[in-house]
């Protein structure tokens, strides 16, 4: 088989790496396609996966209604080269079209409810596999499973945390340290939302770095007094951080599920909820805020705790099932795989 995987952000790389390195084992082909927007390319080096950059992402609202016809058309490019079997992607509406116009199917992996991206890429689309947690109902081609998407790679069947991070960072194992994510707001689905102001970030920083190191991961500009936090290391070592974390502060959704998923007390902060980060809530391990209001109180109340990490993940790896498992069975069994599901949703528990 021969599957094209198209990559719109980092996560994406994660989400799909050990389901690319199973499948490449049974000695499928397999071709990532991606766009130079933050670290994806870097992380597909650092993986070793074959794989195709379009060129820059574009910000602007003009840049991506012509990036919506030039990667259209590098994609089903590209596609007619490498004659894929089948397309996957979470979200792609350039995988979904180029699927389309050589008459291949497409799968899509979609944890986000960002409609105005689902519309595009729907009519397009065979199957979309998405949490039980999504509130958006897409119809019948929508399967339903038990997981969040950071299981498909920090399960602790394909993730396993190496202390040796802590060198990197410069720090030693007695150490507690905590990470802030901060996020730059141009997304398509980040149009009219927000997390902190540059003053609470400060502020923040002030009251964590009392009791332990802080580093932060930006993706775009912060106030010069916060550059000293920023963190320098390689892309693909970030989960390792995370999982060491004693306290991870995030606006940005999948950096906060990650440490949840790892059993870090995460504070995830944004205007937009997501379905995944409030099933967390739950489990104790991530704590949702719309706006900054509440924030340091729940950061202080942290700072206190005594008993901060207690495999508080343990309880989200005994309820959900393995999800990269399920991703490649249904790949390796398309269609007989979508039928399968439909008629009884209860096999996905045959992948716990």
């Amino acid at each position: 088989m021969r599957i094209l995987i198209d990559i719109g952000h980092p996560g994406h790389v994660h989400l799909f790496r050990p389901f690319a390195q199973l499948m490449l084992k049974k000695g499928h082909k397999i071709l990532f396609t991606c766009r130079q927007k933050e670290f994806e390319i870097e992380l597909l080096k650092a993986a070793g996966f074959d794989f195709i950059s379009f060129g820059k992402h574009y910000k602007t609202k003009k840049g991506k209604l012509w990036g919506l016809i030039k990667f259209d058309f590098l994609m089903w490019k590209t596609a007619k080269k490498f004659k894929p079997d089948i397309f996957l992607s979470h979200g792609s509406f350039y995988a979904a079209h180029a699927s389309f116009f050589i008459r291949k199917p497409h799968v899509s992996m979609e944890d986000s409810g960002n409609m105005e991206q689902i519309r595009l890429y729907l009519p397009f689309t065979k199957a979309v596999l998405t949490p039980f947690e999504l509130p958006e109902e897409l119809g019948y081609k929508q399967i339903r499973y038990h997981a969040y998407h950071e299981l498909a790679y920090l399960h602790p069947k394909y993730f396993s945390p190496n202390r040796k991070v802590l060198q990197n960072l410069g720090i030693s194992e007695s150490n507690e340290f905590a990470l802030l994510r901060f996020v730059s707001w141009n997304a398509t689905h980040d149009v009219g939302q927000g997390g902190f102001s540059d003053s609470e970030k400060v502020n923040i920083v002030d009251i964590i770095s009392r009791d332990m190191k802080v580093f932060i991961s930006s993706e775009g500009a912060v106030p010069d007094s916060l550059k000293k936090f920023l963190i320098k290391i390689n892309p693909e070592i970030m989960h390792h951080v995370l999982s060491f974390a004693s306290i991870v502060v995030s606006e940005g959704a999948t950096m906060a599920s990650e440490a949840g998923v790892l059993g870090t007390p995460t504070i995830y902060v944004n205007s937009l909820p997501r379905c995944y980060n409030e099933d967390q809530e739950k489990y104790g391990t991530v704590f949702n805020f719309r706006s900054e209001e509440g924030v340091r109180d729940k950061i202080e109340e942290l700072l206190i705790s005594t008993n901060k990490k207690k495999n508080l993940n343990q309880k989200i790896i005994d309820d959900k099932i393995d999800l990269t498992a399920l991703l490649v069975w249904f790949i390796s069994e398309w269609p007989k795989s979508f039928e399968i599901m439909k008629e009884n949703p209860d096999y996905q528990y045959k992948f716990k």
